[in-house]
């Protein structure tokens, strides 16, 4: 756990104002990995990741796709692997985040942020791990097969049929996400998964109330278990929306570090460029209402001033290094703890 008495730390630290503070350039750290970006990508965006050091990125394949919707989204990130080889590569495991790392390019993990792509039939997260999808996020807000999700009144849990795909994502290595997952059916697919699982885009409810982020209690099981959480830059989720500060950001990551100890934290920033705001309404309320819910948002909120890109990631480390984390806390943060965290969940079970 990280030392407690933090704060008197960084109190010493402003007493030596002579002293400048730094964290270690984002390029020169191994690895820098965000746990969730869901951008309209383009060879661009590809640039801007490798350029600005990021080793991997956990990319949204499927929201309400159906079976056949998602195959075509596979089949363009295979072309995509294809035509810009020279700056990313799918990673179907830890070694190929090395792999990135030494080639000078960018590691894709394939997700899906709901289980729409599976319906009820379990068999297809097999198919799905064949093809290379490495996580799988049990709901995304709302009542599915698997669980409730997070914008539900009525939190039933894990289904028997969740319990099941749990199991099989398990054994193959996908790891399990709960980002967008309510409250029950969080605690309850910790319980029934043999592996730690993830919530790799949320905040504590403590930083910004709203229903997308976790409880206290629910992050100390989370950490109790082996599991990880990704800080989200993504307004909604922030104290004080677009306007957050940086360093009340890092404030939050150093009160969660308190809370349930650096080793399960890291970013999965929720990244959104380029997209539409017709895109953000079918993210919002999917295929099955033709209105707007009371959740939906008509354009998208604008990213904080100090990251609104992934060359900004810098500002991020130098944010957690001038908040009172060591170098190698703030590596942890930047991408090691995920590192070690894909290394031991996305190995296939014998």
């Amino acid at each position: 756990m990280i030392c407690f008495n933090r704060s008197f730390a960084v109190a010493i630290r402003s007493l030596h104002q002579q002293v400048e503070i730094k964290a270690l350039k984002v390029q020169e750290s191994f690895p820098v990995i965000d746990a969730l970006q869901a951008s309209n990508w383009s060879r661009p965006h590809f640039e801007s990741l490798v350029n600005s050091g990021v080793t991997a990125v956990h990319v949204t394949v499927a929201f309400w796709h159906s079976c056949s919707e998602t195959l075509k989204q596979i089949g363009k990130w295979n072309r995509w692997f294809e035509e810009h080889k020279d700056l990313i590569l799918r990673v179907n495991d830890a070694a190929d985040i090395k792999n990135a790392h030494q080639t000078g390019r960018t590691g894709i993990v394939l997700g899906f942020q709901n289980t729409s792509p599976i319906g009820d039939d379990f068999s297809l997260i097999e198919i799905y791990h064949q093809l290379g999808i490495r996580i799988m996020q049990l709901t995304y807000n709302n009542q599915n097969h698997v669980g409730t999700g997070c914008y539900e009144e009525d939190d039933a849990g894990l289904t028997r049929f969740g319990r099941i795909a749990v199991r099989e994502m398990n054994r193959l290595g996908i790891i399990v996400d709960v980002s967008h997952t309510s409250e029950r059916t969080c605690f309850e697919a910790i319980e029934c998964s043999e592996r730690p699982i993830a919530i790799t885009h949320a905040n504590p409810i403590s930083f910004r109330k709203v229903v997308r982020n976790k409880s206290d209690e629910l992050l100390r099981e989370l950490a109790r278990t082996g599991g990880m959480l990704g800080f989200s830059i993504y307004p909604l989720h922030l104290a004080n929306g677009s306007d957050c500060k940086l360093e009340d950001f890092c404030d939050m990551v150093l009160r969660t570090a308190d809370l349930i100890g650096v080793e399960h934290l890291g970013l999965g920033t929720d990244l959104c460029l380029d997209w539409g705001s017709d895109y953000l309404n079918y993210m919002r309320r999917g295929t099955w209402d033709d209105e707007m819910d009371s959740q939906s948002q008509i354009e998208w909120p604008d990213y904080p001033s100090w990251f609104q890109k992934n060359e900004d990631l810098q500002n991020v480390a130098d944010g957690l290094a001038t908040a009172g984390f060591s170098d190698g806390e703030v590596r942890m943060i930047m991408g090691g703890n995920w590192f070690r965290f894909f290394e031991e969940g996305l190995s296939r079970q014998s």
